[in-house]
């Protein structure tokens, strides 16, 4: 008999047992009979197999069965004839020549005990999975305290029964040790340092003076020997406390560096200072967010005191604000505003600057706010440049990036060897912040590192400027027939009278966009006035002040110059103008496009004035001059085509030009000491940076300027 499996092996058990074919089997009943003489042999056919049979083939089918408790067959056990005597003595040829086909089928497993492990090999499949369940277990463990979605709850459970259980342990044995501590071994032990040790020569002379004494001097001198040791003793005992606790202080003190030093620590007081100026500018920041300013309901009694001083405070301010409405009124209403009879002059509110705060500190007092610049990516960080416009006192400049988080401290601090005279953030790349310098040269740094090292400068460029970096800006341009999309470059104009494009590869090198080159002065000859001579120019190039590029057309731009006038140029053609607008009678300061407008663009210069230009004349439109005094910045409103601010040097001005064409709509004067440098319009809300002459950028809040009903110029 052989058993093969689905793929044709032979799996066919070999015998464990080998029976005596000459043992004799015994006769019992007629079923069990049956029963115990299939199982011995394993035969499941009605043949009976005679006591001289082989052992091989008995053996075999006896260790099967023992094996394989549940056995098929092709034979129905329900037509056999159970009787003993009917069995057949000997088998056929036939039958034994006959193949049976036996099919063995696997029970199912019975799990006794199953104990699934706690722990998983680092090498298995599950290893990265287990990993990451308990890393995000760990994070909500330390993100617990604090934090709203948990909340402490009490409630009451069931208190286990109290247990008494008594441990065997050495009696405590209770000592009592008392030390006495004279007036000089205090003494001693405050001035250590300043007791010598006796040495031993001395010791020697003064025990052979004892010795020549008389007996009662040497009683005497024991006495005072004995006590002298005593207190000897003492101080010793004094002086190695104070070591011991002059240690303990050492290793406090080390201790506490070492805490304070920690990162953890650092960041925490981070958070710390956050939280505490959100408190103390918390009325501030809402105005400057345009929101309401909210009240704590739950004041206590014990603040009647503070609330009456900030109340009379309030009522102080109020009454300055209404004199200061009362005096505004009568300088500055514009007389087509007191043309609307439904409202009384009294009615009418005029619109004025109300200061919120200034990004001042230590490190900045001093300074002159040279340029200010928002960044792309965040509207709330603004980073402003530091240094001197005045040619012999110059000093380190300083760009600083300040947050609205914290008024009173830059999160970012970059010291320059020469001050700062521009800055800009770029669009592509918002952390990188590069800035211009007084003696020409130009970096870049990385505002989210907290390294204060350049990431890039121009040191190793050999095209740098030799000029003054007058202002530089990112600028987005289309990459044209190569199909490159847009390309940020950086863009700088100097003293130098040259026009460089900056490009940011290993190093920081440039190539020249544009020589500015001087022109000659166009005056009228008067009637009977001689023929004047030429004049004779210095240098043939002409110190560039101020760009600025299209809004809509990156390839075309507008150059300030030192001489007052303002050039048209294209990136397309760089050898000469496109065309010069002239009007001004002094350095052109600032130039810059309408962002409603493309066609119109303002410029301001040191002649006192402000004009506004259309592209396709040369002539100014109109001409603002409301003061005898540089006029060192101007800024477009980013909400109105009318609205644009101006800095002089004694006032910020704010012009509408839907309301009046002659007088600024709004004139806020400064401390007779402070000059304003530099101003700048928030992106989202109505508010006006201004930088003065100390290092004060002062938040100004736009009052009662009405919206305009279109963007039409």
């Amino acid at each position: 008999l052989q058993v093969f499996d689905d793929e044709g092996k032979d799996v066919t058990p070999h015998p464990l047992f080998h029976s005596d074919p000459n043992t004799p089997v015994p006769r019992q009943g007629k079923l069990l009979a049956a029963s115990a003489y299939f199982g011995a042999t394993g035969s499941s056919f009605l043949s009976p197999l005679p006591t001289h049979q082989p052992s091989g083939v008995n053996a075999s089918l006896g260790s099967f069965s023992r094996k394989r408790s549940h056995l098929l067959t092709s034979y129905d056990f329900s037509d056999m004839q159970m009787r003993q005597e009917e069995i057949k003595e000997d088998l056929t040829k036939e039958d034994l020549d006959r193949r049976v086909d036996i099919y063995l089928t696997e029970t199912e497993t019975i799990c006794i005990l199953d104990m699934p492990s706690v722990v998983v090999s680092a090498g298995s499949e599950d290893a990265g999975r287990v990993l990451e369940r308990n890393r995000n277990y760990v994070d909500i463990c330390k993100k617990r305290p604090g934090n709203d979605r948990f909340v402490d709850k009490m409630m009451q459970t069931i208190n286990a029964a109290a247990k008494n259980k008594e441990a065997q342990c050495d009696k405590i044995i209770l000592e009592d040790k008392g030390v006495m501590a004279t007036s000089w071994d205090l003494y001693d032990s405050f001035h250590v340092s300043e007791m010598e040790p006796v040495s031993k020569a001395e010791g020697s002379r003064a025990t052979a003076g004892k010795s020549s004494k008389s007996p009662t001097t040497k009683e005497h001198d024991q006495t005072v020997s004995l006590s002298s040791n005593r207190g000897s003793t003492t101080s010793s005992i004094m002086i190695s406390e104070s070591s011991v606790l002059a240690r303990i202080h050492e290793e406090e003190k080390c201790h506490s560096e070492a805490i304070l030093t920690s990162e953890k620590f650092q960041q925490d007081l981070f958070f710390m200072e956050r939280i505490l100026m959100e408190n103390i500018f918390q009325p501030k920041l809402a105005a400057y967010r345009q929101f309401p300013v909210l009240t704590d309901p739950d004041a206590t009694s014990n603040t009647n005191g503070t609330a009456a001083v900030m109340k009379q405070a309030k009522q102080e301010e109020h009454d300055s604000e209404k004199k200061d409405k009362e005096e505004q009124k009568e300088a500055f209403i514009d007389p087509s505003v007191l043309s609307d009879l439904s409202k009384t002059p009294e009615e009418i509110v005029p619109p004025r600057l109300e200061r919120l705060w200034a990004y001042v500190c230590d490190l900045t007092t001093g300074h002159s706010v040279s340029s200010m610049a928002w960044s792309k990516a965040n509207l709330d960080l603004v980073a402003v440049g530091y240094g001197a416009f005045d040619f012999k006192e110059q000093k380190k400049g300083l760009a600083c990036c300040w947050s609205l988080k914290n008024p009173m401290w830059p999160e970012r601090i970059f010291r320059c060897e020469h001050g700062v005279t521009a800055l800009d953030f770029s669009m592509a790349s918002p952390n990188l912040l590069a800035v211009g310098m007084y003696d020409g040269s130009v970096a870049i740094y990385n505002v989210r590192s907290r390294n204060a090292a350049a990431l890039l400068d121009s040191s190793e460029s050999t095209n740098k400027h030799t000029g003054p970096v007058w202002q530089l800006r990112w600028v987005e341009q289309d990459g044209g027939a190569t199909g490159d999309g847009k390309k940020e470059r950086l863009i700088c104009i100097s003293a130098d009278g040259r026009i460089t494009e900056w490009f940011i590869q290993k190093r920081l090198d440039c190539t020249e966009l544009m020589t500015i080159k001087r022109t000659e002065s166009k005056k009228k000859k008067l009637p009977g006035e001689k023929e004047r001579k030429s004049e004779v120019l210095l240098s043939r190039q002409a110190a560039g002040m101020c760009f600025d590029f299209h809004p809509k057309d990156t390839n075309f731009y507008l150059v300030g110059t030192e001489e007052g006038l303002i050039h048209q140029c294209s990136r397309s053609c760089r050898e000469q103008f496109l065309k010069t607008h002239r009007g001004h009678k002094g350095p052109v300061y600032k130039v810059t496009w309408n962002p409603f407008s493309s066609d119109v663009f303002l410029s301001c210069s040191a002649d006192w004035s402000i004009i506004l230009w259309h592209r396709d004349s040369q002539a100014p439109i109109l001409t603002f001059s409301s003061t005898t005094a540089f006029v060192h910045d101007i800024t477009w409103s980013p909400k109105s085509a009318f609205v644009f601010a101006a800095a002089n040097e004694s006032r910020v001005e704010v012009w509408d030009l839907s309301v009046s064409t002659f007088n600024a709509v709004i004139s806020c004067f400064g401390n007779p000491r402070e000059k304003f440098t530099s101003a700048l319009f928030a992106k989202n809300t109505d508010c006006l940076l201004v930088g003065d002459g100390e290092g004060e950028v002062i938040v100004f809040e736009l009052r009662n300027l009405a919206a305009p009903s279109s963007n039409q110029v």
